[in-house]
């Protein structure tokens, strides 16, 4: 068995997202019927059940959903958090914040997506920005 990120095998709408992650640019989906937002990537808008969609490149600013802390040994890489963000475009994401400590995460804080390489392989993440600067 593969060890590591996106070791299970991505097809359709979900394969795309993960080839332009690791090209690095992070993109969602767009429904050309009802203009939502789309995530994570489907064959359907789950808002008005059209099949056509288009892939937009967010904004990216969006704001601490909800977190955890995932606690590890050191020597198994130590802890890390997990977010769900609320992006601007309206869907919900969950991903870490890089550049902060567990203990320094908080509901409402502001962050900004940006993609990550890790195994060859990119990685949606954010990092906390100041109040208004996301």
């Amino acid at each position: 068995m593969e060890s590591g990120i996106n070791s299970i095998e991505a097809c359709g709408a979900e394969a795309r997202y993960f080839e332009r992650l690791s090209q690095g640019v992070f993109e969602i989906q767009r429904c050309c019927e009802c203009s939502r937002h789309i995530f994570f990537p489907r064959v359907l808008c789950p808002h008005c059940g059209s099949e056509s969609t288009d892939w937009v490149q967010p904004s990216g600013r969006g704001e601490v959903y909800s977190f955890s802390i995932v606690r590890r040994k050191p020597e198994a890489g130590g802890d890390y958090n997990v977010v769900l963000v609320d992006l601007e475009e309206g869907v919900r994401v969950m991903s870490r914040i890089a550049n902060l400590d567990g203990a320094e995460v908080r509901i409402g804080q502001r962050v900004q997506a940006r993609v990550d390489m890790l195994e060859g392989k990119g990685v949606l993440v954010f990092d906390a920005v100041e109040d208004g600067h996301a």
